[in-house]
C-alpha cells in the first residue's frame, strides 16, 4: 500500500496531542506560503547519508515473524518488485505498470540520487514480500504541502498479495516507525501521504499510531497527511 483508497472524507482523529500541527485541510494560500517558507533544498544543503544506512538496521520481531528491511539491489530485486508493480491492486496507486524498465527507472531515481531516499525490501521470517520506500520527507517536495520539522522521515510501502487483508501492514507499520526511530535519533516525527481512496492503507497507518493530520492536495493524489510522533510512541 504505497499511497491508500478511500470515496468518503475522513475526519481528523480527536486528542492529537500535538499542539502545532494543522488538523484541517491545507489551501491552496496555505500551499503557497509552506512552499516560500520551504524551498526545494539544493544538492549542497543535504546531509551525507540523511538517513543513516538502513543496511545496519537489525532485525526486529514482530506478532507476523522476524522482519527485517533490506536496501533494494536491482540486479537481484527488479523482477520480484517490477511483478509486484504490475498487481492490478498496487498498480492503481503506485502507476509504475509495465516492463521491468519502468520499475527501474523509478528505483534509478533514488539509488543514483544523494541518499534523500532509500528503497528497501521487507523480509518477513526471511520471505521478501514488501516493498518500502524510507525518504526525507522535510526533503522532499511533499515539505512544500505541509509544515515540515527538520528531520521528519516518510514512509511508502507496498504489500505482497498473499500477506493483505491479516493485518499485516498494521504490524510492520509498527515495527518500520520503531526501526526508524531508533536509528534516527533527530527524526521526531514519521510522516506518510496515502491516497485517500485507499482505504485499506489509511486504515493500516491509523491502526499502527499515526494519526490523521490533514487533506493535502498532490500533484497525483489527494492524500491523508499522517503523522506517528516520536513524542507519542508508546501509545497505541
Amino acid at each position: 500500500m504505497p499511497p491508500p483508497d478511500a470515496h468518503t472524507r475522513l475526519a481528523p482523529r480527536a486528542d492529537t496531542g500535538a499542539e502545532d500541527t494543522l488538523e484541517l485541510r491545507i489551501t491552496a494560500e496555505l500551499r503557497a506560503l509552506f512552499q516560500e517558507e520551504a524551498p526545494t533544498p539544493r544538492h549542497g544543503d543535504i546531509p551525507h547519508e540523511p538517513l543513516g544506512r538502513p543496511a545496519d538496521w537489525q532485525p526486529v520481531t514482530t506478532p507476523a515473524g522476524l522482519f527485517q528491511l533490506v536496501p533494494v539491489r536491482p540486479e537481484r530485486d527488479l523482477a520480484l518488485i517490477s511483478r509486484w508493480m504490475n498487481d492490478p491492486v498496487v498498480a492503481a496507486f503506485w502507476e509504475l505498470a509495465g516492463d521491468e524498465s519502468v520499475t527501474a527507472g523509478h528505483l534509478a531515481a533514488q539509488l543514483d540520487g544523494d541518499g534523500r531516499s532509500i528503497p528497501c525490501l521487507g523480509m518477513l521470517s526471511g520471505t521478501p514480500m514488501s516493498y518500502w520506500e524510507i525518504y526525507r520527507a522535510d526533503l522532499d517536495p511533499l515539505a512544500r504541502h505541509y509544515p515540515a520539522r527538520p528531520h521528519d522521515t516518510g514512509v511508502h510501502l507496498l504489500i505482497a498479495e498473499g500477506h493483505r487483508g491479516r493485518g499485516t501492514g498494521t504490524t510492520l507499520l509498527r515495527a518500520v516507525a520503531g526501526l526508524v526511530l531508533d536509528n534516527l535519533p533527530l527524526c521526531t516525527r514519521i510522516v506518510a501521504e496515502p491516497d485517500l481512496r485507499n482505504v485499506p492503507s489509511v486504515s493500516a497507518f491509523l491502526s499502527a499510531g499515526f494519526r490523521f493530520s490533514a487533506e493535502v492536495d498532490l500533484p497525483e493524489k489527494r492524500a491523508g497527511l499522517m503523522v506517528r510522533d516520536r513524542a507519542h510512541r508508546a501509545r497505541p
